[in-house]
């Protein structure tokens, strides 16, 4: 007899962010707290930019359209962390200067 596993895309059913952590509650009840140090975009927006998400592809990824930002759900149960390309500088970083 044959049997074959059935595959399940995780999706995402809310989410939320503290201080340090963006949680992502998935629709099978598990929930995933991940460091927001991880994603810096999300990390140095304001509490409402965080606020402000859709959920992508019923709920494969997450999308924050203030900063610009996407998350695959798959990409977080892998362990996946922001693309270094794609970081923002923090919002109260200097303007770079221009010489005299």
């Amino acid at each position: 007899m044959v049997t074959s596993a059935v595959e399940i895309e995780p999706r995402a059913s809310d989410v939320s962010t503290t201080d340090d952590e963006l949680v992502v509650e998935l629709v099978d009840g598990r929930r995933l707290a991940i460091p927001l140090a991880w994603f810096p975009r999300l990390l140095h927006a304001t509490s409402a930019e965080r606020a402000k998400w859709q959920l992508l592809g019923d709920g494969l990824g997450i999308h924050w359209p203030d900063i610009d930002e996407d998350i695959s759900v798959h990409g977080l149960l892998r362990g996946f962390r922001a693309n270094p390309a794609r970081q923002a500088a923090p919002r109260d970083a200097a303007a770079p200067q221009t010489p005299s």
